[in-house]
């Protein structure tokens, strides 16, 4: 991300953030939150600690509540999140010796507010809101939510609802895209209000290597801390773990189908990749499986790895060339990956199913093999016979990308405190690295604005912010009814104007999105706002970067500004001849003084 080791931790400042977690609570005894050498609490919380038993909070961990018992974590998931995004410097973390370094979150010396909204059961939309406006009235500076699910309108989504009440307070919502695949139109965070946050990979890859009796070796992915004592087992596939199954279901390795007599000792091949329990449970030694997640490595109950399809494939000829096939697991290696970053596969994509004229997600950030603070209490695979407990412990999601955003945000906002939370986040947009179109399918829907750079969005330049006003403007032009809008907002006596005006693609956004109709041609105009934060005299130009298939131009192609907060408008035309269904073109704009370039992209696109 370009955030080097050591950063100069701007003390005083970063410790007047307060960041709230809304997860699933926290575990206050994680090195990670540890309140040595912090000054007192800042004199702008609200809030208490209302843990409930046993739990303590301190001058890390300032605030604390539980909407269905205590906040502590039993989970994991947000004791993960929490310290990605403002854990302290804990050296010597690692999975088992897997990973090791020096874990910290963005902001070392930040505050973290925890608000327990999950538990077992789930999370009830009920206690989503009542921890937005705690959370509100407390005093926190941003919220992170790494939760999620599918999202029929904004009137009806309890994170889009709380998320506003936040953003009209000048508290900025960092939310996880959600982890549905990269299919089209999958992603659940929508609102222009909340910063939509993709998964994607780090230089650094988490692999387990398995070899073959026939002197091969593949390229695994797992967390696999188990070290296997010899250097061969038995490979069982299909009708050999079974006495009673047919071969589909022996091959998927099904519960009912594991013969224990038969598997004790061996390495089952499964074509089924979440039957690591019931190997497990019917004693079987290790296992191996197929996935399409290739390059993300989960953590599993026993020795095994998961291989790419290819890969898979050429097990299986080795299975059927042999009457004794053998192999082996090895224990997990960390490696270089020189093709990171890209957007995990598990990332959910845009376009927005709400409001087409949003461009999401908004940005990238690392949600892969994440190693970060976890529950002693909680499994770390997920499954009740595995009695491993960890201090630290490797994630993969969009809910461990989200934490990176909230901590690049809240370091953005310890540089300028009075910046609002459109401000922020088009900071992180504008200043974001270009990510690679060929390495992600569905380009800017898989990644936004590109890939997060935390140093540069302190110094953006020029800002597109967007305040109350703006978004309720939308929400009328989007084709709600005043009634609708005062669910989301709160307000009841919102009315919007008979004459609407502009599309909702006017809303001030650091990136430009259209639906058009398939094969026809297409002239588009967006309007929009920017505002100068960077040198009191300074002179913009515009560039555009686009296909043989989109045109661009802007009016006027020069910004002058005379002063910091002064703002001057633009216009982008944007024309083409016509683009095939299910595809999209793109551009990019882009401002620069000589010293700032500030990045827009620009997708117009068909279904």
């Amino acid at each position: 991300m370009g955030f080097p080791e050591p950063t100069p931790e701007r003390l005083n400042a970063e410790s007047d953030i307060i960041i709230g977690v809304i997860d699933s609570g926290i575990w206050p005894e994680s090195p990670s939150f540890n309140d040595d050498g912090l000054s007192p609490v800042p004199k702008k919380w609200k809030g208490g600690c209302d843990g409930e038993k046993n739990f303590t909070c301190n001058k890390k961990i300032i605030g604390a509540r539980g909407y269905s018992g205590s906040a502590r974590d039993i989970g994991g998931h947000g004791t993960h999140t929490a310290s990605t995004a403002a854990g302290r410097k804990v050296e010597g973390a690692s999975f088992y010796g897997i990973a090791n370094g020096t874990a910290r979150g963005g902001v070392p010396s930040a505050r973290i507010a925890v608000y327990r909204v999950c538990g077992p059961g789930g999370c009830q939309g009920h206690d989503v809101l009542a921890a937005f406006d705690d959370s509100i009235a407390d005093g926190v500076d941003l919220i992170t939510i790494s939760l999620g699910g599918p999202t029929p309108g904004f009137s009806e989504d309890s994170i889009a609802i709380g998320a506003f009440h936040a953003m009209a307070k000048g508290v900025l919502t960092v939310h996880s895209a959600g982890n549905n695949g990269d299919e089209k139109s999958t992603i659940e965070s929508l609102a222009p209000w909340l910063f939509s946050v993709a998964a994607s990979t780090t230089d650094r890859r988490i692999i387990t290597n398995v070899t073959l009796g026939n002197g091969k070796t593949f390229t695994g992915n797992s967390v696999n801390a188990f070290e296997l004592k010899e250097d061969k087992y038995p490979l069982l596939y299909g009708k050999g773990v079974t006495s009673e199954c047919d071969e589909v279901d022996a091959k998927s390795c099904l519960e009912n189908c594991l013969d224990k007599r038969l598997v004790k000792g061996k390495i089952l091949v499964c074509d089924d990749n979440t039957a690591f329990a019931a190997v497990l449970r019917a004693g079987a030694l290790g296992s191996l499986s197929v996935t399409r997640f290739d390059n993300v490595s989960f953590i599993f109950p026993l020795p095994a790895a998961t291989l790419n399809v290819s890969d898979f494939k050429a097990l299986e000829s080795y299975l059927n060339s042999t009457k004794s096939p053998e192999g082996n697991i090895l224990k997990s290696e960390t490696i270089n990956d020189t093709y990171a970053p890209f957007v995990a596969k598990f990332s959910s994509r845009g376009p927005n199913s709400i409001a087409s004229d949003i461009l999401k997600p908004d940005i990238s950030a690392p949600g892969v093999d994440i190693l970060a603070a976890y529950s002693p209490e909680a499994s770390v695979s997920d499954t009740e016979e595995d009695k491993r407990s960890v201090k630290y412990s490797v994630m993969s999601g969009t809910s461990m990308a989200c934490p990176h955003v909230a901590g690049a945000a809240a370091y953005v906002k310890s540089v300028h405190p009075d910046w609002s939370p459109a401000a922020i986040k088009s900071a992180l947009m504008t200043t974001a690295t270009p990510m690679s179109p060929s390495k992600n399918p569905e380009a800017e829907f898989a990644y936004g604005s590109g890939h997060l750079n935390p140093v540069k969005a302190t110094n953006p330049g020029i800002v597109y912010d967007a305040t109350v006003k703006d978004y309720i403007a939308f929400l009328c032009k989007l084709g709600y009814e005043p009634t609708e809008i005062g669910l989301i907002t709160g307000n009841k006596s919102i009315s919007c104007p008979e004459e609407i005006g502009p599309s909702p693609k006017d809303v001030n956004y650091p990136s430009m999105a259209a639906l058009v109709d398939a094969d026809k041609p297409f002239n588009l105009k967006f309007s929009r706002t920017v505002t100068n934060v960077g040198n009191s005299s300074s002179t913009y130009k515009a560039k555009v970067i686009s296909g043989s298939n989109i045109q661009v131009g802007v009016k006027p192609d020069t910004l002058s500004f005379k002063s910091l907060k002064e703002s001057k408008s633009f216009d982008i035309v944007v024309t083409g001849k016509g683009i095939p269904s299910s595809s999209l073109a793109t551009a990019s704009l882009i401002w620069s003084d000589g010293i700032h370039t500030v990045r827009s992209p620009i997708v117009v696109y068909t279904l």
